[in-house]
């Protein structure tokens, strides 16, 4: 409780982008703090942070890759398709 206390004290006072100082970022602070390690990681970032999360989450699967990237890839598909028969 103490470290995410940290955490939220930290980087309430950030402001979060997509790309430097995000939620992975937040989280990885909050880890450090603990001194979590897990999966051989001890010093945490938000790209570690992102890839374990991205390939050892356990609630992910194909099923779940297709219900988040299904919807755009279909909306680009015809966003595309309209594009190509407009111009």
């Amino acid at each position: 409780d103490k470290a995410i206390k940290e955490a939220n004290d930290e980087y309430r006072t950030r402001i979060h982008n997509i790309f430097c100082d995000n939620c992975h970022s937040h989280v990885a602070y909050a880890l450090n703090s603990m001194e979590y390690r897990a999966y051989g990681i001890r010093n945490w970032d938000m790209v570690k942070l992102c890839f374990l999360v991205f390939f050892k989450a356990r609630f992910l699967g194909f099923g779940g890759f297709l219900s988040q990237f299904l919807p755009f890839g279909i909306l680009v598909g015809v966003l595309g398709l309209f594009g190509g028969l407009l111009g």
